[in-house]
């Protein structure tokens, strides 16, 4: 049986670097704002946002709060997000590691659609470029066009094996 070593697309200073231009980004997009919540997707999207909202915190003179989204892809429709910020008006950035078809984001959308905010943005570090769902990131890392069959595996959580790799 041949194994295929995965290809290192990303070292983790590169995540770091794209990390902190993606916050640059935000800030100059965002500039007037008093406060931004960054919502990420549980899993490595929500390691990705507590490294941006870190960046973010380091740049910008706006407060910065951090929310966990947990998506069931089984379910029709997804649940109220629970937080004790309250984001009505405010600016909203969801946060997730791989845009593939747009699925996952579209879930990840829908409860802030139910309250009246201000505006909703979308970043990635990476963007596969094969949507199926009307869901285009604001802010992306790195854009890298895939066959279907192949797989992108980014790791934020284990410090020894940072990275974005293609498998």
């Amino acid at each position: 049986m041949d194994t295929v070593q995965p290809t290192l697309i990303l070292t983790s200073e590169q995540i770091h670097q794209k990390i902190r231009r993606i916050a640059f980004q935000i800030y100059e997009n965002n500039f007037d704002e008093t406060a931004l919540l960054i919502a990420g997707i549980s899993g490595e999207g929500y390691k990705l946002a507590e490294e941006l909202a870190h960046e973010l915190q380091m740049i910008a003179p706006f407060t910065v709060h951090l929310i966990r989204l947990e998506v069931d892809k089984t379910q029709v429709s997804q649940p109220t997000v629970h937080s004790t910020i309250d984001f009505t008006d405010k600016v909203i950035v969801v946060v997730d590691d791989v845009l593939y078809t747009g699925r996952t984001l579209a879930f990840s959308l829908q409860p802030f659609l139910q309250v009246p905010i201000r505006k909703l943005q979308v970043a990635v570090l990476i963007d596969r470029n094969h949507p199926r769902y009307p869901v285009a990131a604001d802010y992306k890392g790195y854009e890298l066009s895939t066959t279907i069959s192949e797989h992108v595996d980014v790791i934020l959580s284990d410090e020894q094996k940072k990275g974005v790799y293609l498998r």
